[in-house]
């Protein structure tokens, strides 16, 4: 299935795309979310909505409901103060608070539709998002326990992170890797802390986290590998996922904002282009989700299909770009970038995206959300970069 969504005219200017961006999201994104997905009986919101909005899966996963609770409260507090953004976060984040913990403080992954615990994945992102959310209502409101609330979570994540057994996930026979997700979650929470908290350890963290990615670099490709360290007979340690490896240098650039390293900047600027360019079909377009550096065959099996979510990282991540450097190279990778989203994965019907394509560009859902896909990529790279179009 493939969606003809033609360019408007104009769209090669920065106008057109900031026209373009405010509609997507204004008028197709979020208002497809708070018509169909929020759960005013239980709290929450749901995930799981066929392409018309009907609910086919009413648990709740924790880490998309933080997600969601984040971007509401992000629109609210830098876009526009509209109620009901700040009300859709509040009903997410009371339910979180409610039903997403243990006894222990540790975030489950998913919950029934009132809240009952269905599974708990020994993993810390269910908490980052969470802590995320609630930072972000507590600029909206000034709770001040929200904010305490969110940045001790972030100290605890910081634990889990270096330590798996707290989360009852202990390593053993087997050497631990570095894990690109691991940076990239510190980097962005430590990035939002730090803009409203003074404590210097934040602005630690984030220089951590620059020096940290750089045993990812791969430098003949310019991309970030998804692991660090080990056996290169590991396949792990030979993944490439090109919405990981672009998401993680825009993190790092927001993070350079804290810090001056001129090196640094240029390699998250490489990483950008080095991604797009190695993890680009030259036969049928769109970004593959995983590649194997070596040519060997990935362990993920939807390797050759094309997500959204990759081509939202690299549309805001071309905009970024282009916004620091003002060079060229960039508008021609959001034009073609821009191009292939809009026409495969933007639905002009019923509003949001598609996630799942096929190699060759046919959509294999219909659905807009599951567990993994939520009101989050899409709203945060249409609001991010029309943040920074609007300041061109």
């Amino acid at each position: 299935m493939n969606i003809d969504y033609t360019l408007d005219a104009g769209v090669m200017n920065l106008g057109g795309y900031q026209q373009r961006y405010r509609a997507e999201l204004l008028e197709r994104v979020i208002p497809f979310w708070l018509r169909h997905s929020l759960d005013r009986e239980h709290g929450g919101y749901f995930t799981c909505l066929t392409r018309e909005g009907a609910v086919y899966d009413t648990r709740k996963y924790v880490w998309l409901q933080g997600r969601a609770a984040w971007m509401l409260a992000k629109l609210y507090n830098e876009l526009e103060p509209r109620p009901e953004w700040l009300d859709a976060a509040r009903l997410i984040l009371d339910f979180i608070r409610k039903h997403a913990r243990d006894r222990e403080g540790r975030y489950y992954f998913s919950l029934a539709r009132d809240g009952t615990p269905v599974f708990y994945q020994r993993k810390p992102y269910s908490a980052v998002f969470a802590m995320l959310g609630m930072l972000e209502y507590a600029k909206a409101t000034g709770e001040e326990a929200s904010r305490n609330e969110s940045i001790d979570l972030f100290w605890t994540i910081g634990r889990w992170i270096k330590d798996p057994a707290l989360l009852g996930r202990p390593v053993l026979g087997s050497e631990r890797l570095s894990a690109l997700a691991d940076i990239m979650v510190l980097a962005s929470m430590a990035a939002e802390i730090a803009r409203v908290a003074p404590d210097r350890r934040y602005r630690e963290v984030l220089a951590w986290c620059i020096a940290a990615s750089q045993a990812h670099y791969d430098p003949k490709r310019r991309i970030f590998l998804e692991y660090a360290g080990g056996d290169r007979a590991l396949p792990e340690t030979r993944l490439f996922c090109a919405g990981d490896s672009i998401e993680a240098a825009w993190f790092l650039l927001h993070a350079l904002e804290f810090h001056t390293d001129d090196s640094a900047r240029q390699m998250c600027l490489e990483v950008i282009e080095g991604s797009l360019e190695f993890g680009w079909d030259r036969e049928f377009g769109g970004l593959y989700y995983f590649m194997d550096i070596d040519g060997l065959p990935p362990l993920p099996l939807e390797s050759n299909m094309k997500l959204w979510w990759p081509h939202t990282e690299a549309i805001y991540a071309t905009v970024l770009a282009y916004s620091l450097t003002r060079e060229e190279r960039w508008l021609n990778w959001l034009k073609r970038v821009d191009d292939y989203a809009f026409r495969h994965f933007s639905d002009p019907v019923h509003g949001e995206w598609f996630g799942y394509c096929d190699r060759q560009g046919n959509v294999t859902s219909t659905a807009k959300g599951n567990n993994y896909k939520g009101c989050f990529h899409v709203p945060r790279m249409l609001w991010l970069s029309l943040q920074r179009l609007n300041a061109l």
